[in-house]
């Protein structure tokens, strides 16, 4: 396949619903070390995935939980939303 005819992936943000290549949106993932930021977006585990900080603190309890298919604590939350916070500036 060419370049120019490769498929390029869309996710979904589980907040706002908004569309995005892989790369424009932020993923959080579910390891078995718990629940963190992905900023390389390839680490193994379930992921889901958020367009914004703003975004992730919507769902930072309820839908993210089920999206990742576990319980999300709220030290794991806080330690996501700061790695998010953080990401955010270096960018």
């Amino acid at each position: 396949m060419t370049q120019e005819n490769a498929h390029i992936h869309e996710r979904t943000c589980i907040a706002c619903g908004q569309k995005a290549s892989k790369a424009g949106l932020l993923r959080i993932v579910r390891t078995s070390e718990g629940i963190a930021f992905d900023a390389t977006g390839k680490a193994a585990g379930r992921g889901a995935y958020v367009c914004s900080p703003a975004c992730f603190e919507k769902v930072r309890t309820g839908r993210l939980a089920h999206a990742l298919k576990a319980n999300v604590s709220e030290d794991q939350a806080q330690a996501v939303a700061q790695a998010l916070q953080a990401h955010m500036q270096t960018v």
